[in-house]
């Protein structure tokens, strides 16, 4: 990911904000026999949080652990697997930022995050299951957790052996949160409405993730008024950046 210090995002509690309401993870390992990337959900280890550490729980289905090589599978040392969690993103039209010249480009989060990963024991997977069923059935008005009933425990233990459950103790990660951060405040509102809108690029998640990012910028009178948003003013830093630039 190449880095950007506009759009560099380095706090760990946003991090992890972003893997717990988007957990649907690829994960990337470099094997002997190339590159092989599994997509599976993951939720943070809860433990974790005392120390300050980032810590991932998932699993894959039988046989992912060996073609990944999961903790040494298939024959292979332990190796470090890359996992990637992507945010909302979308495509922003130069029609949008009310100047030109200017180019279309695209707005995104994502979090690259590298660790050896550890394989977890039956019992310790079919926790981390129960965990994953519950995070994502409480919001449900009548949630089916694995052990809702004794026969639905008992299909859970049976199950789980068909699953390989693993931690990840992130030991490096990098994040990017492209949100239009280096344009003018006019033309960040403009292109929220946009994304709020009917049109074909419509991203209401985008659109709130953007408002968020920029919320300083947004509620400061100073950076609202017009003649400060101008982009043709002379001075550099209220120009939005070069079409090089922004196309990366």
């Amino acid at each position: 990911m190449r880095h950007n210090p506009d759009y560099a995002l380095e706090d760990l509690e946003a991090i992890k904000d972003l893997i717990t309401t988007h957990p649907w993870c690829t994960f990337v390992a470099h094997t002997p026999a190339g590159l092989i990337a599994s997509h599976y959900p993951v939720i943070l280890e809860e433990q974790a949080d005392d120390d300050g550490a980032l810590v991932l729980l998932s699993h894959v289905g039988r046989p992912d652990e060996t073609k990944l090589g999961l903790g040494g599978a298939g024959g292979t040392e332990p190796s470090e697997l890359l996992a990637i969690i992507q945010g909302p993103h979308g495509y922003i039209s130069p029609s949008w930022y009310g100047y030109r010249p200017n180019v279309p480009t695209w707005n995104f989060a994502a979090a690259h995050l590298y660790g050896v990963p550890e394989v977890l024991s039956d019992a310790e997977n079919l926790e981390v299951l129960r965990r994953l069923v519950e995070h994502f059935e409480n919001p449900l008005p009548d949630p089916h957790l694995l052990d809702a009933t004794d026969e639905n425990s008992d299909y859970a233990r049976r199950i789980v052996r068909g699953t390989v459950g693993f931690r990840l103790r992130v030991t490096r990660f990098e994040a990017k949160e492209k949100m239009s951060q280096d344009k003018p405040m006019e033309s960040v509102r403009s292109i929220i409405e946009e994304l709020r809108g009917e049109g074909p690029y419509a991203d209401p998640a985008l659109a709130d993730r953007m408002a968020r990012v920029n919320a300083a910028g947004l509620n400061d009178p100073a950076l609202n008024d017009p003649a400060l948003n101008d982009p043709a003013l002379d001075d550099p830093a209220l120009k939005g950046p070069s079409p090089k630039e922004d196309a990366r």
